[in-house]
This record gives structure tokens, sequence and C-alpha cells, in this order.
């Protein structure tokens, strides 16, 4: 009997340790998208012309999911909403290891901007996705699939842009 009570707070402790309130997740997010921002807007000068738009364009897709991070969590409707706990997404880590840009250096190449582009999309897909499906129905889960969706679009011009540049011979 004793070793069950034990199993289940060490349960309960591993589900508490397991999850974050929204409110860190939302924190997160919002510095995923404005590290994602700056770094494109510093890599935008650096690249070539042929991927230069590409790189202004992912900056404000960044900028935009910062505003809507940043708006979700100024509302006054939702402060129960960010308290609650949720299962950490087990993309967590890999977005949360998004935080931290690569070097790319001073004249970085078409496919390595690609690659980490596209590695940033696939991470953010995948985190929102766990998260809309996590969160209960609301402005917060609303804006989790929102975002998934967005992702998964982005990733997938990304994709197509790579096989163009990368297979026709361009890199």
């Amino acid at each position: 009997m004793n070793s069950t009570h034990a199993e289940g707070h060490s349960s309960g402790r591993q589900r508490l340790e397991n999850s974050k309130t929204l409110e860190e997740i939302l924190h997160t997010a919002t510095s995923f998208e404005e590290t994602a921002r700056n770094f494109y807007r510093d890599l935008a000068p650096k690249v070539s012309k042929r991927i230069r738009w590409l790189v202004d364009e992912l900056a404000d897709e960044e900028q935009r999911h910062f505003d809507l991070f940043s708006e979700l969590m100024r509302r006054d409707d939702i402060g129960e909403q960010i308290q609650a706990r949720v299962a950490t997404p087990a993309a967590d880590h890999r977005f949360s290891d998004a935080i931290h840009l690569p070097d790319l250096g001073d004249a970085p190449d078409d496919q390595a901007v690609l690659q980490y582009a596209l590695g940033r999309e696939h991470a953010a897909m995948e985190q929102y996705r766990e998260l809309a499906a996590a969160t209960a129905p609301g402005p917060i889960h609303d804006l989790f699939a929102f975002l998934a969706n967005e992702e998964t679009q982005h990733k997938a011009e990304l994709e197509k842009l790579y096989y163009e540049i990368v297979h026709s011979g361009g890199v």
C-alpha cells in the first residue's frame, strides 16, 4: 500500500513536472517569434538577392506572430485560462532550442538559410499543433490552431522553394 501511495504521488508530481502553465508557454512562444524576427531582419542584408525577399517575408511573418501573442497576453478576459496547466508538448524541446540561433556567417548560402527556416517552421508547426490539441476551446486554442495551420503552409512553401533552388542547380 505504501508503494502504491508513493507511485501515485510520483505520478502526480511527474504530471506536474511535465506540464507548464499557458502563460509560460505563451512567454516561450513570444520569445520564439521575437528571436526569429530579429534573426531574419539581421540576416536579410547578408543573404543572396535570390532569397532576400523570402527572408524579409519570414521576418514579417514572425512579427505578426509576435504581435498576436503580445495582444493575447494583454487581454483581460483570459487571465484564468493562462494559469491553466497543460501537458508540455513532445516538441517543446525542439521549439525551445530554436530560440538559440545558429551563426550562419557573413555570407550564408541559400541552402543553409532554407534548411534553418524549414527546421524552425517544422518545430513551430509541431508545437502549435500539440498545444491546440491540448487546450480547451477559446481564444488560446484558436490562436494555436491558426498558427499550426499557418506554420504548416509556411513549411510547405519553403519545401517547394528549397526543392526549386537546391535541385535546380541553384546552390
